[in-house]
Order: structure tokens, then C-alpha cells, then sequence
């Protein structure tokens, strides 16, 4: 839906006010940089003429023409902001400025006649403008500037005279805007430091960017398209005692008077606009040195003298090591700044040289943080830093090819953590993780190809829905499966190759493969890789391959939930196979019925495909062979790998949602769990239970269902009791988060021993809350189930301590446990406070309401409340977080009847156009549960009856 311009009472106040101090900006800059500003001479605003007859409206497809091409900015912004208010209290003014001015001269090369400039301009008001032909050195007439107030976001400036083929331009452009706390474009975030004397806490304000996917339009007018890189001068105008970061390297900043100073930064390299970033604040900062490059981590003061910085900064510069040698290509700046920010829309930004974290993500307390937290920072950083090869030196050309950037920046995360962290043995586990996510959102017909045509994506809501589990988790997923193909050091060598040749411009997929292709021709190969590759990229979803071992049969066809929404698609497929005996065999599967004799059973051996999980793509077997399995992972789950006994699992919960196999198969999967204690095997079991948790939390089969899984886990959770007991977590990575799946299992079904520890932990915390003696690897479990069995009293406790806390990892532990509560008018009381920044940031907003929709006595709750304030949270959240349509999902994952979907479809005919995508997905999940539900409940209901009978 188009949406008018709009600018706030307040704002057209302050705008008036400020047009005088926006003057002076201009003057202050000029002295800055008199000889590039002092000859602009700026025009006054035109008065409008009669429409030319070059056409005046917009492209058709909503992408700027491509008549011009940016070369290089020079950009000058004052956020007029106080970083407290104490500090304007002696000023005129006491009351806190959320404008920004700033002006920007953009040079252009011409590439195709025009009358016209179209650029990208968001919620800015104008006030100067000038065209300059840098060839002849005469300016331009302007006669009209329009902006468009719809989807586009477009500013077109007209002129009398038409720009030539291969002339040179530049256009001056001086503006004001707004500061908001959406989280988006430039914005506000506010934070405590501290007491002051009088004991009260100090308010803190800080000014920061976060600009992809198309926020930078909302900074300054500017063309914002990936392809569309150039280089940025940037001078940042502050207020004295506060630091300005940005991309590049200081190159000076001095003091222009008593109460503004000026931060100048280098030229960048050539890069796309959603990598531009500033921050101003009074952060303090540590700073480490890896080879010629210096690594400074900011944060908030108290955050930092507590050493919360420390491991982050640590391992920031062996992550980059690891990249430099991997990819041969050193980073290519001399300095490196990291920042936790107190609001920010995603884990992390990976701005270059400016990389921004939410607090989560960058700051560890080893006090009150978790293992779990510690691997969190790791993959976030490892992320981010991967993005500076992946997505700021190569770059792809429009946004249906974002995962080029994110897929990239997921695979080479887990390898880089288990490089720094080998005793975490972690990247097993990430990969799991990552394949579970795609496989769920990749499930459904509704789904899209990894890379869509280009004109699929278009409109600023179409961009922001490319960030979701298809291009991260299935991005990673298939470069995962291609390099175990090709073999890593052959795959490594095309993606040198790749980065190579395509540093600082963009690419699309096939430049990938061409370069992989000729990696692996050079290593004496043959494989098309973009034959193949195009396979898994360019069509929806992802094939099961079904393997009959009596007659050597493998077949595959498109898997989704709804098996009549059959597609006809065709996938290469490779396929790695073992037997009981441990023979081997692998083969590319290219048609959608093949034999092969590697596939039959002989003498009653199973036969295991896929091993170790490397391909996408779901395995169905004979029921012989499923029996065969599944008796192995009983007598001797070990004979199987690890990964394998999760992905068996996954695989059959999912082939019973498909109705590929009948679903007591499914249960009879998690039989062996109480003799395994691995973590994988465990954490598939209880997230794909989640889904049959969805389902069934209303019914009969609820409560024989919690019995089952308390039987099963029992045995796991007395064997790490002597730690949990006692607060205490193993030694070993990987059984630490045996125990955390064991303890969440049983306390979330209810297994007495556990409430009961639980309860205990928290009554003693609250009896002492200075003294938490819980372990940061078990609080998350222990916080939940002592506020969901406790009343009141317990919920206010947890409540103070979240308002109290400082450490961000803590404070996401109690902003959970919250919402575990089974007290209706408490539930309404959280989802109420999400209204209400002060007391939920806008960040865990959203987090916060699905949590409360997770929880079974909230469901409703959480789903009426979406629709009451649909308008709030879509204006206040929609843009900063990309996350209405994440928003959507959570709350109606575990929709399951009619009265459901046509409360869906209500809804769809009402706000459909915003979140077009999710609201689809989510009645095709429904329309699939409802069915599923009916087809399945009474069976379960008697399986688990039998086996608690057994």
C-alpha cells in the first residue's frame, strides 16, 4: 500500500527552527572544505515549470532508470541530538533534538540521455539543491524536483538541459530529516549509565545508522541499489566529548567551537550504500592488534569496565586471520571498530570497518552468560567478518541474490568458530541447526527459489522479505553440499577465484559457479557446477529421495507438506550411501528414477543414505530398511553416525507430516533417545516433538504424550543430575548441552524432579538476589519453569530483576521467562508492555509477543493482540526490524483449526498486501496442520497409550 510523506507536528516545529541552524551547517562545512563547497553558490528553489515532454514518471519495474551512475560522495551530517539531557539543561533549549542536517555532492557519469535525475529520497526535506555539468563547469538549470510518495521512494529532479552520454555531473544537495527509534535509517537509541550522585540512573542517548537493506535513502538522497557502489567522503559534525565512527579511518577531527566538533574520515573503497555507517556517542573502548590492523570494541561504559568486551574483542582478530589466510585477500583497512549497541534490529551489521552488534551478540558476562551465549558471539562475529569478503568486497548485483552474502556468510561462520574453538566441536551442530531451519520453511509450496528472477523483487517489503531461513539456512546449506562434492580444497580454490575477480564490484550466482567450474577443471574434474547448482537454486523447494533396498530403486520428486502440490521438478542430486558393514558408495542422481546395485540390502543389511548430512534433501526408505534402522539405533546407536541418528529423525517426523509414512514410524524414532545421550540426536527429537506439542496442546494426547517424554528423559537427566542438582555443568562442550536438553525436556514436561529443582534455585535467588547462584547454561530452563509453576510472586520478582539488569544476556533470559507464565492477566500485562518502549525495547519486541504465542495459556492472547494494534506495530516495527513477516509466523505456527484459518484469511483480506508472503505460508500451514490433526490424533493418542502401557 502506497504510503504519503508524512513529517510530525514536532518535526515541521523544529524544521522551521533548525532551517536557520541547517544554514549555518552549510557554512560551518564550507570552512571545513571551502574549496570543494565555497563555489556551489546554492540555488534558491525553483519555481516550477510546465512539464517537459521527456516522461516524468518512473520506471515501470520501480528501479531507478540506470541513466546515471554514482562515482563517489561527499557527505556532511550533524545529528542535532544531546547524548543526555543534563547536558542541554544550561542551553536554550533544554529539550532533547531528534533532527539531523547534513548536505552531500554526488558526482555522476551519464551513460544514457536525460532530462531527469532519479535518486532515492526518504522522509527528508529539501533545502538547497544544485546541478553542476563538471565538464564545462556551468551548473545546470533545475526546474522541478518531485518526490514520489509511493513504494518507489524515488526524488526526481528535472532540468532544462539534457545530460549527454559520457558527461560528468555532480549534484549538491543540502537536507534535514528525523531521528526516530524505529531502529532504521538514522536513529535514536537511549540507555542507563550508571547512578549519578543523587542515585538516580543517568539517561543516555547515542546516534546510529543501520541502513540495509534501503534505509540509506532515509540519511541522505542517495541512488540506493547494491550495484550502484561508489565511494563515500564522510564528515560527520558532533557535539564536543562525544566520538564519531564511521567506515574508514580518521583522517582529522577537530573542535569548531564551544559546542560542535567535526570527525572527517578517509575516502572509502567503492561500496553499496546499505554499507554506510556512523555512530556518535560517549561509548568508551578496548582495542587489540591483529598484524596491521587495529581492533577496537565499543560499548557502553559500565559494560565495559566489567571485561563484558573482552572475549568478543579476543577472538575478532583470529576470525579475521582465519579469512585472510582462507581467502588469500587481506581485510583492507588499517582499523577496525566493533560496537554494542543498546538498540539494534538484527544480531549484527556488517557495515565495513564499522561492524554493529546488539548487545547479545558482542557482550560477554561469564558470570551471567551462558556457553550457549559465548558460541552465539563466536557465530555473529564470524558471520559479520565473513561479510567483509562476502558482501562488502564482492557484493551481489541486485537482492534476489542475497545469499551470495548471507548463505556465504553462515557456511564460512561455523568453520571459522570451529577453527578458533576446535574443543566446541561445534560445526556439526550449527550445520544441523541450519538444515532444520531451511528444511522447515522450504517445506512448504509456498516457498520460493533460493535465487528468484530479479523482477520478483522490487519493492522495499519484497527486499526485506529475502532476509528469512531460504537465504541464510538453505544458502549455507547447498555451498555446503557443493563443497563436500567438489572436495573443500578445490571448493575453496573457485571461491578465491571469485573473490578475486569480482573485488569491489557485483556479481549473480553464475559468476559463483563459472568460478567453482573452473576450479574444478583445473583440479581434473568434470562437474558442471552451474548445471547442477541451478538445480537447487533457481526452482522452489528441495526433492525426497526415496530408496527401495530389495530392488536397488531410488527415486526422487519435490518434497512439501502437501504432497498433491506435486511440481514435476527434477534436482542433481549427489549421494553419498554406507552399509551396516561400513561400504561406501556415492553417485549424482540426475533423473527421477534410477537403479543401482550399491542400494540393495544384502543378507538383511540397512542401507544409510546421505551420510553425514551433507546434501538438502530428505531420505524415505523401505519399511524393512526403516525397521532395520531404527533396530540398529536401539541395540547400538553408535554404529550410526551422530549426524545421521538427528537427521533420521528429522527426516521421518517430516516424511510423516507429507504423509509419506505412517506416523507411528515417527514415534517409534525417539524409542533409542534413552539410551543416547548425545546432543544432536536429542535436540532433533525435541524439535521436531515441538511440532506434535503444536498440535496436540489442546487435546487428550497432551498428557500421555508429556508422560512419554518424561519416561525417556529420565534416564538421561539422573545421569547428569549430580551437575544440575548442585549447579554445576561437565567439563566437555558437547555434554553441556546434553544436559541444557535434558533439563529443558524435563522440566517443560512436567518431570518432578526437575520443577522441583527448579523451584528451589529460584526461591533461593529470590530470597538472595544479589547472590544468583544459579549457572548461566541452566537459568533460560530454571527461570521458565519456576515463573510457569509459580504465581504472582514469582512473576514480579523476575520482572524487577529484568528492569534491573545491565547484562544483556540476562536480561533476553528474563524477557522469556516471562512469558512462560500460565496466569492469563499476566500474560496480557507483557504483551501490553510491548507497546511501551520504556519497558520493552522495540528490539525484543517482537521476540516477546511469539514467545508469549509459544507459550499455550497465551496463544490467543498473543494473536488477538497482533490484531488489535496491527497498525502500531506495523508502523513502529515494520521497517527497523524486517520482522512482521517473522512476526506472523510465530504467532500462528501452531494454528490447527478451521476456526483458525478463517480467522487467517480475515486477517489476509484486511493486511494481506504488507506481509503478503508469510500470511500465505501461514494459511498453508494451517490448512496442512488442520488436516494432518485429523488424520493422525487418534493414532498417536494409542501409540503413546501403548507405550506407557509397555
Amino acid at each position: 500500500m502506497a504510503k504519503d510523506f508524512h513529517i510530525s507536528k514536532t518535526f515541521a516545529i523544529v524544521t522551521v527552527v533548525l532551517t536557520v541552524s541547517a544554514i549555518a551547517g552549510v557554512i560551518i562545512m564550507a570552512i571545513i572544505y571551502q574549496s570543494q563547497i565555497s563555489e556551489l553558490n546554492p540555488s534558491p528553489r525553483p519555481t516550477f515549470l510546465p512539464t517537459t515532454e521527456f516522461p516524468t514518471a518512473p520506471p515501470p519495474d520501480m528501479r531507478l532508470p540506470g541513466d546515471l551512475v554514482p562515482e563517489s560522495y561527499r557527505l556532511f551530517l550533524q545529528p542535532h541530538l544531546y547524548t543526555s539531557i543534563t547536558e542541554a539543561a544550561n542551553l536554550t533549549s533544554p529539550n532533547q533534538t531528534m533532527v539531523f542536517t547534513g548536505n552531500s555532492t554526488v558526482d555522476l557519469r551519464c551513460v544514457r540521455r536525460t532530462r531527469s535525475i532519479f535518486l532515492h529520497s526518504k522522509n527528508l526535506a529539501l533545502l538547497v539543491w544544485k546541478v553542476t555539468n563538471k565538464d564545462t563547469d556551468k551548473e545546470v538549470k533545475v526546474t522541478d524536483v518531485k518526490f514520489y510518495k509511493d513504494e518507489t521512494d524515488f526524488l526526481e529532479i528535472q532540468l532544462s538541459d539534457i545530460l549527454t552520454e559520457g558527461g560528468n555531473y555532480s549534484l549538491f544537495l543540502a537536507f534535514e530529516g528525523e531521528m526516530t527509534d524505529d531502529l532504521a535509517g538514522l536513529y535514536m537509541s537511549k540507555y542507563n549509565e550508571g547512578v549519578s550522585a543523587n542515585g538516580s540512573n543517568t539517561e543516555r542517548f547515542l546516534a546510529t545508522s543501520q541502513l540495509q537493506p534501503t534505509e540509506a535513502r532515509k540519511v541522505f538522497p542517495c541512488f540506493d541499489e547494491p550495484a550502484l557502489k561508489a565511494t563515500f567522503d564522510v564528515t560527520v559534525i558532533h557535539r564536543r566529548l562525544t566520538t564519531a565512527l564511521g567506515n574508514w579511518e580518521v583522517s582529522e577531527s577537530n573542535v569548531l567551537d564551544e559546542e560542535w566538533m567535526y570527525t572527517h574520515f578517509y575516502p572509502t573503497r567503492k561500496m553499496s550504500t546499505y554499507l554506510l555507517a556512523f555512530v556518535v556517542s560517549e561509548f568508551k573502548s578496548i582495542s587489540s592488534t591483529h598484524d596491521r590492523v587495529t581492533i577496537t570494541t565499543h560499548a557502553r561504559r559500565e559494560a565495559l569496565e566489567a571485561g563484558h568486551a573482552a572475549y568478543a574483542n579476543n577472538i575478532t582478530g583470529k576470525i579475521l586471520k582465519f579469512f585472510e589466510d582462507r581467502f588469500d585477500i587481506k581485510f583492507p583497512l588499517q582499523k577496525l571498530d566493533q560496537i554494542a549497541l543498546p538498540d539494534f534490529a538484527a544480531a549484527g551489521m556488517e557495515n565495513w570497518g564499522l561492524i554493529m552488534y546488539s548487545e547479545t551478540a558482542l557482550l560477554y558476562d561469564p558470570k551471567a552468560s551462558s556457553l550457549f551465549d559465548k558460541e552465539w558471539i563466536a557465530e555473529v562475529v564470524a558471520h559479520e567478518l565473513a561479510h567483509q569478503w562476502f558482501g562488502n568486497l564482492v557484493t551481489m548485483r541486485w537482492w534476489n541474490d542475497v545469499w551470495l552474502n548471507e548463505g556465504f556468510a553462515n557456511y564460512m561462520s561455523k568453520l571459522a568458530v570451529d577453527h578458533i574453538e576446535p574443543d566446541w566441536n561445534i560445526k556439526d551442530m550449527l550445520m544441523v541447526r541450519q538444515l532444520h531451519s531451511a528444511f522447515e520453511m522450504d517445506s512448504l509450496a509456498m516457498s520460493r527459489p533460493l535465487s528468484p528472477p530479479p523482477g520478483d523483487i522490487q519493492t522495499p517489503d519484497q527486499i526485506a522479505s529475502m532476509f528469512d531461513g531460504i537465504t541464510y539456512n538453505k544458502g549455507a546449506a547447498v555451498l555446503t553440499m557443493v563443497a563436500d562434492l567438489v572436495k573443500e580444497e578445490v571448493f575453496n580454490e573457485g571461491v578465491k577465484m571469485y573473490l578475486n575477480a569480482f573485488q569491489y564490484n557485483n556479481t549473480e550466482n553464475k559468476d559463483l559457479w563459472h568460478s567453482l567450474e573452473k576450479a574444478v577443471y583445473e583440479n581434473g574434474g568434470s562437474l558442471k557446477v552451474a548445471e547442477m547448482m541451478n538445480t537447487w537454486t533457481q526452482q522452489r523447494g528441495f526433492p525426497v529421495v526415496t530408496i527401495n533396498t530389495t530392488t536397488g530403486e531410488v527415486h526422487q520428486q519435490h518434497f512439501t507438506f502437501n504432497q498433491s502440490a506435486q511440481t514435476g521438478q527434477v534436482w542433481q542430486i549427489p549421494i553419498k550411501v554406507m552399509t551396516w558393514s561400513h561400504k561406501h558408495d556415492e553417485f549424482m542422481l540426475k533423473t527421477q528414477t534410477a537403479t543401482r546395485d550399491s542400494l540393495i540390502s544384502k543378507g538383511g543389511e540397512w542401507i544409510l543414505a546421505n551420510v553425514n548430512c551433507t546434501g538438502f534433501f530428505r531420505v524415505n526408505y523401505d519399511q524393512n530398511n526403516w525397521r532395520s534402522l531404527m533396530d540398529q539405533m536401539e541395540r547400538n546407536p553408535s554404529r550410526i553416525p551422530v549426524m545421521n541418528r538427528g537427521q533420521l529423525i528429522n527426516d521421518v517426523f517430516d516424511l510423516v507430516r507429507a504423509k509419506l509414512v505412517n506416523v507411528t514410524l515417527a514415534l517409534n524414532s525417539t524409542r533409542f533417545l534413552r539410551n543416547d545421550t548425545a546432543d544432536i540426536p536429542w535436540a532433533s527429537a525435541v524439535a521436531n516433538l515441538q511440532y506434535f506439542e503444536d498440535m496436540f496442546y489442546r487435546s487428550e494426547v497432551y498428557g500421555p504424550m508429556q508422560e512419554y517424554l518424561r519416561k525417556q528423559v529420565r534416564g538421561v537427566y539422573n545421569y547428569f543430575r549430580n551437575y544440575t542438582d548442585n549447579s554445576e555443568v561437565p567439563l566437555d562442550h558437547s555434554q553441556q548441552h546434553s544436559q541444557r536438553n535434558s533439563v529443558n525436556v524435563a522440566c517443560t514436561n512436567g518431570l518432578p524432579e526437575c520443577e522441583a529443582m527448579a523451584k528451589r534455585m529460584f526461591e533461593n535467588w529470590m530470597e538472595n538476589e544479589t547472590n544468583n547462584s544459579i549457572h548461566a547454561n541452566l537459568r533460560p530452563t530454571i527461570y521458565c519453569t519456576a515463573v510457569a509453576v509459580g504465581g504472582y510472586k514469582e512473576w514480579e520478582f523476575a520482572w524487577k530483576m529484568y528492569q534491573k539488569s545491565t547484562v544483556a544476556a540476562e536480561k533476553n533470559m528474563l524477557c522469556h521467562a516471562l512469558s512462560c507464565t500460565n496466569k492469563i492477566w499476566l500474560l496480557n500485562r507483557y504483551l501490553e508492555y510491548t507497546l511501551d518502549p520504556s519497558k520493552i525495547r522495540k528490539m525484543d519486541a517482537v521476540s516477546t509477543i511469539i514467545s508469549v504465542a509459544r507459550n499455550a495459556a497465551g496463544q490467543a492472547l498473543a494473536w488477538n493482540f497482533v490484531r488489535a494494534h496491527w497498525t502500531y506495530i506495523s508502523e513502529d516495527y515494520g521497517a527497523g526490524l524486517m520482522a512482521l513477516g517473522h512476526l506472523i509466523q510465530g504467532v500462528t505456527q501452531t494454528f490447527s483449526t478451521d476456526f483458525e484459518l478463517k480467522e487467517l484469511r480475515r486477517f489476509q483480506s484486511e493486511h494481506g498486501d504488507e506481509v503478503q508472503r508469510a500470511v500465505e505460508q501461514a494459511i498453508e500451514l494451517t490448512q496442512s496442520n488442520i488436516m494432518w490433526v485429523q488424520e493422525n490424533k487418534q493414532i498417536v493418542l494409542e501409540w503413546f497409550l501403548g507405550e506407557l502401557a509397555s
